[in-house]
């Protein structure tokens, strides 16, 4: 048995790392683009002389000019500032799944078969990954029990946001559209299951939980009427407790003549064991990119894959994948669909990992994937259950927590003052990611989610239970070392956090950061 150790010496790399554009200096190269090989410079003449006046840029492009020592030298020291699944004990993302990625995945999207093919080439040329579109396919099928899916999303939100667009085409095809303006859903289900829809233009109506923290049944069929265009909602919720009444809603739902959609983003509990169609739902997603073995997007490449019943199928994005028997093709022939959500079809990286994945686990391997997040999370709460100063949401009501629980430091914070944000920068000084507290409101105070997945072993959960043990004893003995942490990280305490609410203070681009410090 690996010996857990939480008073390892652990200290991490902190540069005070300018942006690259910062390094900045006219007439740096760190690489020279090659000319046009000759071969090709015979065969089409000057390229540059044909392109079309429209495509031609009127200045060069706005990039730093850096030597390629700097280069890797910048990215390196960030690559020393971050913590993640491949680095430390990353169980503290809740509802994210920072399960282990396999390098075997990982290195199938670098081969030049796949790395170098163009989204615009001939399907003809591409088969072999139409096939594993299609391939993949069934696999969400086969998990969910619906029919058809789009594998175009970007993402759970944007999946989520498709949701709502087809809620709205199938409401206009019965000329109900401008009654059914309300979409139901549930505080602990994730935000995008009201503010995607809200941003798609409906009324959002938000249910709390009952006294054992499930989604108040009676007050979901309250709020069921003829203005009812769909319930979206989350199972098992953001707390970790898996909604028993799922079917009894989806019939309240249905009696009114509203759809039911499934966000399974947290669908790490219930793979090979629950599906959709069984509890009857119209709709559901994927976060392909987590559930299935692929890294969690954090705003780069990631995947929603949004499936429908039949019925809904005519409204799905365009193109769809499918297979005449011979050859795969590109069916572009939906006079009811919604059009595309995104360029092309999809982010074809993660299908082909999620593909990989989902084809080494095979169905029983999905199945214990399923079983081992369920153990690991209920070991993990008899351990955490036993830590002074530490409760979960809806402590005691005898329900089973599946695949996540949502922690809560609220007596720490009442003795001590030692709330939530306190023990997340303690615990980062000994070597473990920030973790995620909850969305907001603060509906469960001080939390704290984590989810346990099957990537972890008793030893890792050990460990992890042990540093909140001592951050814990650390804040009844002395306050100030938490109210001061971090103090071994790169990471640094969020300030005039208000900020964040206002746009016009961002800089995530270089074009953002020039017009907020008014560079040239």
């Amino acid at each position: 048995m690996a010996k857990v150790n939480v008073r390892r010496n652990y200290h991490q790399a902190r540069w005070n790392e300018p942006m690259i554009y910062e390094l900045s200096t006219p007439g740096l190269r760190g690489i020279i683009p090659p000319l046009v090989e000759n071969e090709i410079a015979r065969e089409i003449g000057d390229v540059a002389s044909r392109l079309p006046e429209s495509l031609k840029r009127k200045s060069p492009l706005d990039l730093p000019e850096v030597a390629q020592k700097h280069v890797l030298a910048h990215y390196i020291h960030l690559s020393q500032e971050t913590m993640g699944s491949n680095l430390s004990n990353d169980m503290s993302e809740g509802t994210c799944t920072m399960k282990y990625n396999p390098r075997v995945c990982e290195s199938l999207t670098l081969n030049p078969g796949f790395a170098d093919i163009h989204p615009d080439q001939d399907p003809d040329t591409v088969q072999g990954m139409l096939q594993m579109y299609y391939e993949f396919e069934k696999v969400v099928k086969e998990v969910s029990g619906l029919d058809k899916f789009s594998l175009q999303p970007g993402g759970g939100n944007h999946a989520v946001y498709t949701a709502a667009s087809v809620v709205r085409a199938y409401h206009e095809s019965r000329g109900e559209a401008e009654q059914r303006n309300e979409i139901i859903t549930t505080i602990f289900s994730h935000p995008c299951d009201a503010a995607c829809p809200a941003t798609a233009g409906y009324k959002i109506i938000t249910i709390y939980p009952d006294e054992r923290g499930m989604p108040d049944y009676e007050a979901i069929k309250a709020a069921a009427n003829e203005h009812t265009a769909a319930i979206f909602m989350t199972n098992p919720e953001d707390i970790g407790i898996y909604n028993v009444h799922a079917d009894k809603i989806v019939d309240a739902i249905h009696a009114v003549g509203g759809l039911c959609f499934y966000d399974q983003a947290n669908a790490n509990a219930f793979l090979g064991i629950a599906r959709a169609r069984e509890a009857g739902f119209d709709m559901c997603h994927f976060n392909v990119h987590k559930t299935f073995g692929t890294p969690h997007g954090g705003e780069g490449p990631a995947s929603g894959a949004f499936g429908v019943r039949e019925f809904l199928a005519k409204f799905l994005p365009v193109p769809t994948v499918e297979f005449d028997g011979s050859k795969y093709y590109l069916d572009y022939d939906k006079p009811e669909s919604i059009g595309r959500v995104r360029e092309y079809i999809g982010q074809s990286a993660v299908i082909l990992k999620a593909y990989a994945w989902s084809r080494m686990m095979g169905p029983d391997g999905l199945k214990e994937c399923a079983e081992i997040s369920v153990i690991n999370n209920n070991y993990m709460l008899k351990k955490m259950e036993k830590i002074p100063g530490v409760g979960h949401a809806f402590q005691g009501n005898g329900i089973v927590r599946q695949e996540q629980i949502r922690y809560t430091f609220e007596d720490l914070k009442k003795k001590y003052d030692v709330g939530s944000e306190d023990m997340n920068c303690r615990m980062g000084d000994y070597g473990i990611p920030w973790f995620w507290s909850s969305h907001h409101p603060w509906v469960i105070p001080e939390p704290m989610t984590i989810e346990p997945c099957e990537s972890y072993t008793k030893e890792d959960i050990d460990e992890y239970c042990s540093v909140v043990e001592l951050c814990a004893k650390e804040a009844a003995e002395n306050p100030g070392l938490l109210k001061d942490a971090p103090h071994n990280t790169a990471m640094h305490r969020r300030i005039n956090e208000e900020e964040l609410d206002d746009p016009q203070k961002w800089a995530i681009t270089w074009r953002a950061y020039k017009r907020k410090h008014n560079v040239e």
